[in-house]
């Protein structure tokens, strides 16, 4: 299984976006995100669903639980 900071990072970089424009959506500092996206911090459930519906996946796809993004 794919753990959830990849599949963060792949989800962005498939809407060619770079970690300060989703940072600033999220209204989270950079440093936030990259700890997100680096494995070592996990975001809060409000946060999780705003990156779901931002990027447009699925919950199941950034956990892994499924390799289908929507």
């Amino acid at each position: 299984m794919i753990p959830f900071a990849m599949r963060l990072k792949e989800a962005r970089k498939r809407k060619n976006l770079k970690q300060r424009e989703l940072a600033e959506h999220l209204e989270i500092t950079v440093r936030s995100f990259q700890q997100y996206e680096g494995g070592k911090r996990r975001p809060d459930y409000e946060t999780l669903v705003a990156i779901a519906d931002f990027l447009e996946v699925s919950l199941d796809y950034l956990f892994g639980r499924t390799d289908e993004p929507n």
